[in-house]
């Protein structure tokens, strides 16, 4: 056989093999999406899926829906879409928690790592150091001086163990020195709720379900996560400002069951994406200080990684294991 032949018979044979992951990613999808979401309505991942989803379902020309499933900081949804099929009918969207879980909970029915997999990284969001409208505080600098006088007695909620907010909130007690209590909740909106109510003391909450009920002055923003200040919160300087090296963000991500081809996750990724940056979708989440991110699977891969590097001493000296 001449050295062209095989050349052409080599070529030929590739191009049957990758046929049907080709023609499996060109008929995707063909009937329902489902997007679970591991927190409750009202939070941030909960906003994000719901612009995504519509802006799918035009774009796919299916139904694509949005199935809350809160609990365990984003684990209970994060275990049903690894029991799925790998065909891409099923999503989830959780927060950067999925990257430390396994550094939280004593055992897991999971492992984020290898039984999802990665699709793109949704948005990056700053948190913000919230307190109630009737707080006495009106400065990060106050609330710390009323922490230290209370050591134990103030506290501060989250979207459960391991969530970025709850990690936030970590973090800043380890920084600024001061003894406040966690309480961990199925998500951040109920958690806000009880803020609004005077049952806690403080969230560090993510811009997104903030920002809403500071318009409405049920809320005070003290101070931003993020390194540098935020535009539509003059008033709320970066805590590192007060609290050196301070600097926290959250981000939320979408992800398939592990095994799902290759071509699926690479198109999902772009569509995605493109569904974020629609303009209507854009602005929407600009209004509400999400930036989006966007991005190939590998791309995710690595930042998950990162984030699993970065909070392993955090962690660690905070002693932070959920019971379960």
């Amino acid at each position: 056989m001449s050295r062209i032949n095989r050349r052409g018979l080599l070529a030929a044979t590739t191009a049957l093999l990758a046929a049907p992951s080709i023609g499996r990613a060109q008929a995707w999808p063909s009937g329902q999406v489902r997007i679970v979401v591991g927190f409750p309505p009202g939070g941030a991942a909960d906003i994000v899926a719901r612009l995504a989803a519509t802006r799918l379902t035009e774009i796919w020309k299916v139904q694509v829906v949005v199935d809350n499933k809160p609990g365990a900081g984003g684990n209970v949804a994060g275990l049903e879409v690894s029991r799925t099929p790998p065909d891409g009918a099923n999503f989830l969207i959780t927060s950067s928690s999925a990257a430390v879980s396994k550094l939280l909970y004593k055992t897991m029915a999971y492992n984020p790592f290898t039984d999802l997999a990665p699709v793109t990284m949704a948005v990056s969001i700053p948190n913000v150091m919230v307190v109630p409208a009737a707080s006495p505080d009106k400065s990060i600098q106050d609330f710390i001086a009323r922490a230290k006088v209370n050591p134990g007695k103030l506290n501060f909620g989250s979207a459960g163990i391991g969530s970025s907010i709850h990690l936030s909130g970590e973090l800043f007690k380890h920084l600024a020195k001061v003894d406040i209590t966690h309480v961990p909740y199925r998500g951040a909106a109920p958690a806000m709720n009880d803020l609004i109510g005077g049952r806690l003391d403080v969230i560090f909450d993510t811009i997104t379900v903030s920002t809403p009920h500071l318009r409405a002055g049920t809320t005070r923003a003290l101070g931003v996560t993020s390194a540098t200040p935020i535009p539509t919160l003059p008033d709320a300087p970066p805590i590192g400002s007060v609290v050196p090296g301070y600097v926290a963000l959250s981000w939320f991500a979408f992800y398939a069951v592990a095994k799902t081809p290759d071509a699926i996750l690479a198109k999902a990724a772009r569509d995605f994406e493109a569904a974020l940056r629609h303009e209507a979708v854009i602005t929407k989440l600009s209004e509400l200080g999400a930036n989006v991110v966007g991005g190939a699977p590998a791309t995710l891969a690595a930042a998950m990684v990162a984030e699993e590097k970065l909070w392993a001493p955090v962690i660690e000296a905070a002693g932070i294991k959920h019971s379960q």
